[in-house]
């Protein structure tokens, strides 16, 4: 019988799983971590799932470890955002003390057997000069310099060391592409609902997604099997970005990559959506990753390829109401101000 901790319970993958956890009479307890609780709406389906608020960066999570004994330990609790925690310097503690400290009481753990990380495939970066394909065992064309992908390949150093202090713990790391659904929020499915999505004159990047119910079945498997290694997860085939606009019935609206900095700068002073830097480069050159060992090694094919998956959020986008028109007015503000420039 297993006991299953899993950080950053009260997001939505990580919401999920212990979901599904709480359901399976194998995991005998399913404890969540995090620095918030969870929303009212989402504690019926939580079940059984024991929450702990407590921030990862503590050393005291050694004890929450250690008195229940715990067995699995997922962390699914990376930001991908600075926006919710006050800015990149919380956000990067977040990311890159909290993994060190929660790995530091899994070294001490006398129980802890298995380690799955939920990654990104933000580590291997985008830009022109990457290959048409990226495989496991690829380094980023340049070296990640901030946001997620730094923070990420950070935590993946730290992992990696982990697992040579510890040979005898299973590690599993799933670097997740983009992940869409109709019912994630996150920043791609924001910039998808923009009524005039802005993007890169001259760049029409092809798009690889992860459908919200594919990356939860993923997750799971790691955690309840043996499952070990470094894996690309993602469904099969790409669309461009132009293809994925017009599939949402979205106006694209091409311009200059200064005005696309604009745009970004714009709409994150205004609170609607969070664009990066990191997230600009995606934008323009995309990222596509081999799936091979997802199929081979791991052994799970994904429901949703990336067209269905397209499909699908375009399905549950009526469930999400109409976006706002301030976002309209947003976009065509920093338009204008990027013609200015």
């Amino acid at each position: 019988m297993s006991v299953v901790l899993i950080t950053g319970v009260s997001r939505f993958l990580g919401g999920r799983l212990a979901a599904q956890l709480a359901a399976d009479p194998d995991v005998e307890r399913v404890i969540g971590l995090d620095t918030v609780p969870p929303r009212t709406g989402d504690l019926p389906r939580l079940g059984r799932t024991e929450f702990v608020r407590a921030d990862i960066r503590n050393p005291l999570i050694a004890k929450v470890v250690d008195q229940a004994r715990v067995t699995t330990v997922v962390h699914a609790a990376l930001m991908a955002s600075p926006r919710p925690v006050g800015g990149r310097v919380p956000m990067q503690e977040m990311n890159v003390i909290g993994t060190m400290q929660l790995l530091a009481a899994c070294q001490k753990s006398a129980t802890v057997g298995r380690v799955v990380l939920r990654s990104t495939t933000a580590v291997y970066g985008s830009g022109p000069e990457d290959p048409a394909i990226l495989t496991e065992d690829m380094h980023p064309s340049e070296s990640a310099t901030d946001g997620y992908a730094k923070d990420a390949v950070e935590v993946e150093g730290y992992v990696r060391g982990f697992a040579r202090r510890r040979p005898d713990v299973e590690i599993s790391v799933l670097r997740m592409a983009n992940v869409l659904g109709p019912t994630i929020d996150n920043a791609l499915t924001r910039y998808l609902s923009m009524p005039v999505v802005p993007t890169s004159l001259g760049f029409d990047p092809r798009i690889q997604l992860l459908h919200e119910d594919d990356a939860v079945e993923v997750l799971r498997l790691a955690t309840v099997s043996s499952r070990p290694g470094v894996v690309n997860v993602a469904g099969d085939g790409v669309v461009t970005l132009a293809q994925l606009a017009r599939r949402l019935g979205r106006v694209r609206l091409p311009v200059p990559s200064p005005a696309m900095s604009v745009v970004g700068a714009l709409v994150r002073n205004r609170g609607v959506l969070d664009v990066t830097a990191e997230e600009s480069r995606y934008l323009n050159h995309g990222r596509v990753v081999d799936t091979s060992r997802l199929h081979e090694r791991f052994g799970y094919a994904p429901r949703y390829d990336t067209a269905a998956t397209v499909a699908d959020y375009a399905a549950g986008l009526s469930s999400r109401g109409r976006p706002a028109l301030g976002l309209l007015d947003v976009g065509l503000r920093a338009l204008g101000a990027g013609s200015r420039g």
